[in-house]
């Protein structure tokens, strides 16, 4: 090939390679898209009930009065394939909420929700149906999971003649018999109920059952803070050896410190509904950035002599039906400034890979 020609096969294939990178970024596709993304997701609970009891006198005329539980307040994240995205936080500060909200258990009030690059939420049941096999739950209580008027061959048998109705009963009883050895039940108890189990071992039946339909990705909203803790290491290992056999995605929802640490390989950090930092696991235990991250790293228990100093919040967690205004951790942090009173922080990376949502990190105030 001359070299004119040459010029020209690099000038069209960079053109072509421009037009490519135009396209995707139309399109706003990333390099590597996320298996999994949210986007301004929020969530609120109406406490006002009916219209009726919603109309109230006031100064002489008929006002409606509603009041809501602001649960997810614009919940930002991305989970890549093949991770374990951890969510920690208080309790009701939204995780499980996010949980339910991501599988289509509730309505999200705004935002969106894609899966594989698909928008995923305002889908109907039965266009639900297809994207319900890639991805299943595994619930907190595995006493109230399992359905006490079902066998466990029964509770196993449910899903795959769903989502797999031409199979026949040999290939039903096969697959039922291969997800409970993976777990480590023996296939001859599909005959006894739930009932008849210990907590351990009906939460391994829940995961068999996750499993039973070849899930890409797995919501896990606290499945051993139910369990004795000789048990929770069991179905932690068998969580993440799951994991590694069938390439498995997680969004973990945990309050649990250790396990994250152990299990996790990112972690998002939440206060009342919002999202406070993401960063991976390590980076998060070795540099909090937040300040509410920074006094949650340092509840926990050490052993060592120069362990980081014990900080104490001061003041009460805001309400989530009467949010306050600007960052939502602003009064217990002490920090603040006015314009952490006035502007909702938005997540910004940082150096160390981390994503943080605090105007005293963005600003310089709070030293890294």
């Amino acid at each position: 090939m001359s070299v004119m020609s040459a010029t020209a096969s690099v000038g069209t294939q960079s053109a072509e390679n421009k037009a490519a990178e135009n396209k995707a970024a139309e399109n706003k596709i990333p390099a590597t898209a996320p298996l999994l993304s949210i986007r301004g997701l929020e969530k609120h609970f109406s406490l006002s009930g009916d219209v009726l009891e919603q109309l109230k006198f006031k100064g002489g005329r008929v006002v409606r009065e509603q009041k809501f539980v602001h649960a997810i307040n614009g919940v930002d994240l991305d989970i890549q394939r093949g991770e374990a995205l951890c969510v920690v936080g208080e309790s009701g500060c939204g995780k499980s909420t996010v949980a339910r909200v991501v599988m289509g258990l509730l309505n999200p009030t705004a935002g969106e929700i894609h899966y594989d690059g698909e928008r995923i939420d305002q889908l109907g049941a039965k266009a639900l149906l297809p994207w319900r096999q890639r991805m299943q739950m595994i619930f907190q209580n595995p006493y109230a999971s399992l359905n006490p008027r079902m066998t466990i061959q029964q509770t196993l048998e449910e899903p795959i003649r769903l989502h797999h109705p031409t199979w026949d009963y040999r290939q039903v009883k096969d697959k039922v018999s291969e997800v409970m050895t993976s777990v480590g039940i023996a296939p001859d108890w599909g005959a006894r109920f739930g009932h008849e189990f210990s907590g351990g071992q009906r939460q391994r039946i829940a995961i068999a059952r996750a499993l039973a339909v070849d899930p890409e990705f797995i919501v896990a909203d606290e499945p051993i803070s139910a369990l004795d803790v000789s048990i929770q290491a069991q179905v932690l290992n068998l969580l993440m050896d799951a994991q590694q056999a069938h390439n498995l995605t997680y969004l973990f929802i945990t309050h649990d410190l250790a396990v994250v640490e152990h299990f996790g390989t990112r972690v998002a950090v939440m206060y009342l509904g919002r999202v406070c930092e993401v960063a991976p696991t390590a980076t998060l235990f070795a540099e909090p950035l937040h300040p509410y991250t920074r006094a949650l790293m340092s509840a926990i228990p050490r052993l060592e002599d120069e362990r980081p100093q014990h900080l104490r919040l001061e003041g009460e967690v805001p309400t989530p039906i009467h949010l306050p205004s600007g960052c939502v951790f602003h009064g217990r942090c002490p920090h603040a400034e006015r314009r952490c009173r006035e502007e909702i922080p938005r997540l910004i990376a940082t150096d160390n890979g981390a994503m943080v949502a605090c105007h005293g990190i963005e600003e310089g105030r709070i030293p890294l």
